[in-house]
C-alpha cells in the first residue's frame, strides 16, 4: 500500500518550522507534497492556504499541515473552503480533540508561538488520532 500523502504549506514566517515538520513526516513514512513557500521573502498566507485546499480537493493529498507566524491567518484562509477543516492547535490535546471531535483534515500551527518539539507533538498526535464519529458526525456534516 502506498504511503499517505500529506501536503504542507507555509508563508515566510513558517518556512523553518515547515521544513522540520516535513522531515518528521518523511521519517514517519508519509509522502510529503511541499506546496511552498521556501524562503524568507514576504508572501501572502492566503495563497498557500488556497494551494493546500486545492491539493485536498483534487486528491493530491489526503490531509495537510499549514504554518504561518501564529497559525491564525492561514487557518482562517484555509477554512474558507468547504472541504477543509483546519484546526489551529497549540498542543497535543488540541490536536487529539481536533481529530476525535471535528475530523480536522488540516493541522495549523504557529511558528512564532510554539517551539519545534511542541509542533512535532501536535503533528504526531494529529496523524495517529482517528475521528470518533458518533455524536460528532452530525456536527461535522453541518460544516461541509
Amino acid at each position: 500500500m502506498a504511503p499517505e500523502r500529506i501536503a504542507v504549506a507555509a508563508d515566510h514566517a513558517g518556512v523553518e518550522l515547515k521544513a522540520t515538520l516535513k522531515e518528521t513526516l518523511g521519517d514517519l513514512g508519509y509522502e510529503v507534497v511541499d506546496l511552498g513557500t521556501d524562503g524568507p521573502d514576504s508572501v501572502d498566507y492566503p495563497d498557500f492556504a488556497d494551494k493546500l485546499a486545492a491539493a485536498l480537493a483534487d486528491g493530491t493529498a489526503a490531509r495537510g499541515v499549514l504554518v504561518c507566524g501564529t497559525g491564525i491567518g492561514i487557518s482562517i484562509a484555509a477554512n474558507r473552503h468547504p472541504h477543509v477543516r483546519a484546526a489551529l492547535c497549540h498542543d497535543a490535546t488540541d490536536a487529539r480533540l481536533a481529530r476525535q471531535h471535528n475530523d480536522a483534515n488540516v493541522l495549523a500551527v504557529g511558528a512564532r508561538t510554539m517551539g519545534q518539539e511542541k509542533a512535532i507533538d501536535c503533528l504526531k498526535t494529529f496523524l495517529e488520532t482517528e475521528f470518533e464519529g458518533g455524536r460528532h458526525q452530525r456536527r461535522v456534516d453541518k460544516m461541509s
